[in-house]
């Protein structure tokens, strides 16, 4: 039999430790839809062109990374919003978003994903705590990479960077992942002793904390570097639920 809307969610936010990530805005179920589900689609962002492919696919829930509700927003619903919203409402799909939480789950999240393609042991410590649980996590090397050969893997494994500023060691021994907009920790995973830090973003300090610091900085896009949590519940949703899920690919240049 189908899933209901309420059970697909409640077990995402139960495997997800929803509750333990403060966030910046309502997570888990945004908007109510239809009750029950056969079809699932995830992304990393919601907007207009993502609820109309969901509509193609008569998807009965929609899964993403950035919701459409944030704290610092205004509370009016603007055109923007409202043709968001009539998409959703018109299909009768549900939505849901998993912002921090899937950022910083140790097997599903973004950054615990990139540390195993990137072909690194992910660590049991982590650091850039939100409440008492990390977001970010760090990684150690099985053999030391050489600084060239790692440079090219993240390239390889999530996409073309946006900045590398390649002020540390010559080989690689451990590494710190924090995916998205995650610059303003990177002074925190050298002080813990990271050799590379691989983020989303970048912003203008960051130079100048790479050559003091003596440490790598790698930004790599905040699309790109958040596909890999939306992509690991695709996964978990068709083989754990009554129910199939698809990975939407929907980049932008961020």
């Amino acid at each position: 039999m189908p899933e209901s809307s309420n059970d697909v969610v409640a077990y995402l936010d139960r495997v997800l430790e929803l509750q333990a990530f403060p966030d910046y805005g309502p997570m888990g179920l945004q908007v109510h839809g239809r009750e029950v589900v056969e079809t699932v689609v995830t992304a990393v962002s919601a907007s207009r062109a993502l609820f109309e492919v969901a509509a193609e696919r008569d998807a009965g829930l929609v899964v993403v990374h950035h919701g459409l509700f944030w704290d610092k927003d205004s509370r009016v619903i603007d055109p923007m919003l409202r043709e968001r919203l009539r998409l959703l409402f018109d299909h009768d799909i549900n939505l849901a978003a998993y912002h921090l939480a899937l950022d910083g789950h140790p097997t599903l999240g973004n950054n615990a994903r990139i540390i195993d393609a990137l072909g690194f042991r992910k660590e049991h410590v982590g650091f850039a705590h939100v409440g008492d649980r990390p977001v970010g996590w760090f990684g150690s090397a099985f053999h030391p990479v050489p600084a060239d050969e790692f440079v090219q893997r993240v390239q390889d494994v999530i996409g073309p960077l946006h900045a590398y500023y390649a002020n540390g060691p010559s080989e690689i021994r451990r590494i710190a992942v924090c995916s998205g907009g995650g610059p303003s920790d990177f002074p925190e995973a050298v002080a813990r002793g990271c050799d590379a830090f691989v983020t989303g973003d970048m912003f203008e300090p960051v130079e100048m904390w790479s050559r003091e610091l003596g440490a790598h900085f790698l930004a790599a896009g905040h699309y790109a570097t958040e596909v890999f949590g939306v992509q690991a519940l695709a996964e978990l949703i068709s083989a754990e639920l009554n129910c199939t899920a698809e990975f939407v690919d929907l980049p932008t240049n961020a």
